[in-house]
């Protein structure tokens, strides 16, 4: 699959190491050094999809031992981004706008996260990117949507 995009060149270019995605991941994760907080795996990445893991450990945990809400939607952010970064149309340019979640489960176990949109989603104004997190039973513990503002790029 060969991509004019710029971050799926990378993600693209990072599998062909043993290690790749956890090297795609940790680049990744440097644009907003809070991803690496949670150690994240980003296993899948493509137009419109994202998906990323992370293992429960005692850093994301919260006083009941579960992993904490705040380290849910770290995941559910990162994973929105890099499906706005690999999906937007070169002319575009997109800034997070709000985020509603809701907590569905408890989350007891290693997390998965996906991030979705429509290929016909990236025109300017709001646009709500689906987002949702589950537990290793297939359980949903988050879902919701972030909002992102999509505006044209400027021409100078």
């Amino acid at each position: 699959m060969s991509t004019s995009n710029y971050l799926l060149r990378l993600y693209q270019k990072c599998q062909r190491f043993p290690a790749g995605k956890r090297i795609f991941s940790a680049l990744f994760a440097r644009k907003a050094p809070y991803f690496a907080s949670i150690r994240p795996l980003i296993t899948e990445l493509e137009p419109n999809f994202c998906e990323l893991t992370f293992k429960k450990r005692k850093a994301v945990h919260n006083h009941i031992g579960t992993v904490h809400a705040i380290a849910l939607c770290n995941g559910l952010e990162m994973a929105m981004g890099a499906v706005a970064e690999a999906s937007i149309p070169k002319h575009l340019r997109w800034i997070p706008k709000g985020m509603q979640v809701n907590y569905t489960a408890k989350a007891d176990s290693d997390i998965r996260i996906t991030a979705n949109t429509s290929p016909d989603d990236w025109k300017p104004g709001d646009l709500d990117v689906k987002v949702e997190g589950f537990r290793a039973d297939g359980t949903s513990v988050i879902s919701g949507f972030i909002t992102i503002y999509i505006s044209e790029k400027p021409t100078s």
